[in-house]
């Protein structure tokens, strides 16, 4: 049997609906929470994760704009995608800035437990988290075939969505 996982990140209100939210993301929700359902391995979530101190943090400073605040709202999954955790029972890890440290270092832990045969991503945005996701895992796990689906992700803009995906195939990430 395959160890694969999905790496579902930042699908929260403040990037579809909210604070930062853009049509773009708002397109992608159903699709992300069917892949998430019918996907054959182990999902995983992120959620971007902020105090209230945000806009003193050196990120608030260059993007003045409070999101993402623990316990709100905007905070909170997508509900499609919210729903679809629940059903699978699936992780969650809270991030603090744009790529998750604790999130490679346990796919580091999980793979050397079993190899994984490969790890996709997709969420929001591409440009900033989803970007920054998979160059640290790429990184820390060079060997694990590792894509990111187009597709099922959005950027703040269309051009830096394409921008990213650019970053990545460069970075040996299969961009599909």
């Amino acid at each position: 049997m395959a160890n694969n996982y999905l790496l579902v990140i930042d699908m929260q209100n403040d990037f579809v609906d909210g604070a930062l939210g853009t049509p773009e993301a708002g397109a992608i929700v159903d699709a992300v929470a069917e892949r998430a359902r019918g996907f054959e391995g182990q999902v995983v979530f992120t959620r971007d994760t902020h105090g209230p101190d945000y806009l003193q943090t050196q990120e608030g400073k260059n993007l003045p704009v409070t999101h993402c605040v623990r316990g709100t709202a905007g905070w909170e999954l997508a509900p499609a995608l919210a729903e679809v955790r629940s059903e699978l029972g699936a992780p969650v890890f809270d991030k603090p800035t744009f790529g998750s440290t604790e999130l490679a270092a346990w796919l580091v832990a999980r793979n050397a437990e079993a190899p994984i045969d490969s790890i996709e991503l997709c969420g929001l945005c591409t440009d900033i988290c989803v970007v920054s996701n998979a160059l640290l895992i790429k990184a820390d796990l060079p060997e694990v075939p590792l894509c990111v689906d187009s597709k099922l992700c959005a950027g703040v803009t269309p051009q830096s969505h394409e921008a990213a995906l650019s970053t990545m195939r460069s970075c040996q990430v299969d961009v599909r």
